[in-house]
């Protein structure tokens, strides 16, 4: 069953089973130390919601989607996957602490460091958009961070495809003004997005990438259908 179907039927509750059932595929270290990243990032993100859902909705997808799509079983990539939105979100609670000003993005990923790996910080801060300084247009700046963050990081995009199908190919799941606001976003990501995918050290099989280049051209389709309207 697609994830958006699992989410629409049976809601958070299914999403979790599922990524229970995929993990039983894994050796025990690795299922344990995901269901761990599972259960802290349920914590961090607890009452943040996404239209019409809880966040960790899009979470379990993104990992899901990883697991049984794309066939990936590194824990380091699939914990990130978990994690790929905590430090952009929820980087106070990661640190402990509180305050003003801007977010402790390396204190956050320094106990995500200690938590996991070094490894899983380094993909987290990858996928991790930093705050858009003063003036910047809003999807240049996203844009050109994407391609600069993810060119040294291969897994770090195959994260990011699965964030991407996620927003992008599930943009029909989302109401309100937001819709057409992510579409223009999405939109001008899409090309940079096949770069990296075409690229020999994104660690896919090809089959893998020719899926991933058909959800590409679906999100691209929707994206100039909602645009035209």
């Amino acid at each position: 069953m697609p994830l958006h179907a699992v989410t629409e039927v049976y809601g958070e509750p299914g999403l979790r089973r599922r990524l229970a059932l995929e993990l039983d595929r894994l050796p025990a270290e690795h299922r344990h130390v995901i269901a761990d990243a599972a259960g802290w990032a349920s914590m961090l993100h607890a009452g943040q919601r996404r239209t019409r859902e809880p966040y960790v909705n899009h979470l379990w997808r993104v990992t899901l989607r990883m697991l049984c799509h794309y066939r990936v079983d590194d824990p380091d990539v699939l914990i990130a996957g978990l994690l790929h939105d905590a430090v952009e979100d929820q980087a106070w609670k990661i640190a402990g602490i509180t305050g003003h000003g801007p977010p402790p993005t390396n204190e956050a990923l320094t106990v995500i460091a200690a938590r996991y790996t070094p490894r899983v910080a380094r993909l987290v801060n990858a996928v991790t958009m930093p705050a858009r300084p003063e003036g910047a247009d809003r999807i240049h700046y996203y844009t050109t961070h994407l391609a600069h963050a993810l060119d040294g990081e291969p897994w770090a995009r195959v994260i990011k495809f699965s964030d991407f199908t996620d927003n992008g190919v599930g943009i029909i799941h989302t109401v309100g003004p937001l819709v057409i606001r992510s579409a223009r976003k999405y939109r001008a990501a899409v090309p940079i997005l096949r770069d990296l995918l075409d690229r020999p050290d994104t660690p896919l099989p090809a089959d893998v990438k020719d899926h991933i280049r058909r959800q590409l051209d679906l999100a691209q389709r929707r994206f100039t259908a909602i645009l035209a309207a």
